[in-house]
C-alpha cells in the first residue's frame, strides 16, 4: 500500500508560482490551496509518496 508524507506551506501572493515551482521539482504534488490566517496569505497542503527504510 502506498503511503505519503505531508507539508503545509505558506504562498506569498507574488511568488505563488516560484514557491510551488520549487516544491514540485522536490517532488511534491499539490492537494488543495486554502485561505490562510489573513487575506493576504493562501496555505498549500502538498503530499508526495513516502520513501520505504530501504530507499533512503
Amino acid at each position: 500500500m502506498q503511503k505519503w508524507e505531508y507539508a503545509t506551506v505558506p504562498l506569498l501572493v507574488h511568488a505563488t508560482k516560484q514557491i510551488l515551482d520549487n516544491w514540485g521539482e522536490d517532488g511534491w504534488e499539490l492537494v488543495a490551496v486554502v485561505p490562510g490566517p489573513n487575506t493576504e496569505q493562501l496555505v498549500a497542503y502538498l503530499k508526495r509518496p513516502r520513501q520505504s527504510e530501504g530507499d533512503r
